[in-house]
């Protein structure tokens, strides 16, 4: 029965997901949908300056800096690494020095057998501290981007400046076939990281309205969030700007140079 109801669900989330497709490409301007030029990539910084780790409240977290300059942290996804977005990082590292943390739970930081977004949130603040780190830009993907927003809804003056990449405000903002696949995979093998997925986050309009740094926000077309959660995200921010990667789907734009593009586009634009 759960196999058919999955099946359903894709389906189901397929032709929505189409619709939504056809709204983006019917209003390009209203969605500032883009294609990042990737032609002229600069080389990657190859080899990490540095790769420590640091001890905070309640994690030892692991963490590689590339490059030289003003600071900006980097934050993969859900079950990743440090490795998880080293093409971006070796990228945004002839411009910044790209601080790579490893979350919580994660990597080699260690697991203090709790994880929410706010703790790690927490965390991120902590380790700039730590390292003294003012005013960070902050770039997320996926649960990483929910970091940046929760950190920025939390410490308002904490960044300089957040971009969040292939987030969602609620669980019910992804597309119904994601979700239904991680509670099948959790019945099998739980796993707090599934959870997260499951039963976080909770990000209200007046959540995300106590941000107040410059924010981009960021999805694929055809990521596994609703382009209504993105808009959703993108209204409650003030004043935050919003693209979607033509032709992206949840994470692909990460690792090709795209991401590059856009964030450095858009810091440039806004002087940082």
């Amino acid at each position: 029965m759960q196999k058919v109801i999955s099946v359903l669900l894709v389906f189901v989330s397929f032709f929505t997901a189409h619709f939504a497709q056809i709204e983006i490409r019917s209003n390009p301007e209203k969605y500032n949908l883009i294609d990042p030029d990737t032609a002229a990539l600069p080389s990657p910084v190859e080899q990490p300056v540095r790769d420590d780790f640091v001890q905070l409240s309640e994690v030892k977290m692991h963490y590689l800096v590339y490059g030289n300059g003003a600071p900006l942290i980097l934050i993969h996804g859900n079950g990743g690494s440090a490795d998880s977005l080293k093409s971006l990082a070796q990228l945004l590292a002839n411009h910044y020095a790209v601080y790579v943390i490893e979350s919580r739970c994660h990597g080699q930081s260690s697991d203090p057998g709790v994880i929410t977004y706010e703790l790690m949130a927490r965390d991120v603040v902590e380790f700039a501290q730590a390292l003294g780190l003012e005013k960070p830009l902050l770039m997320g993907h996926s649960d990483g981007g929910m970091v940046t927003l929760a950190a920025a809804a939390n410490y308002p003056d904490f960044p300089g400046a957040i971009i969040s990449c292939g987030s969602n405000s609620k669980p019910s903002g992804f597309w119904p076939y994601f979700p239904a696949g991680v509670f099948i995979k959790n019945l099998f093998q739980h796993d707090k990281l599934n959870d997260l997925m499951l039963y976080e986050p909770d990000f209200t309009a007046e959540y995300l309205g106590r941000i107040t740094c410059p924010a981009y926000i960021v999805c694929g077309e055809y990521d596994i969030m609703k382009l209504t959660d993105h808009v959703f995200i993108h209204n409650s921010v003030p004043g935050s700007d919003f693209c979607v990667v033509k032709g992206a789907d949840h994470g692909n734009y990460m690792r090709d140079g795209r991401a590059y593009v856009l964030a450095m586009d858009w810091l440039t634009e806004k002087g940082l």
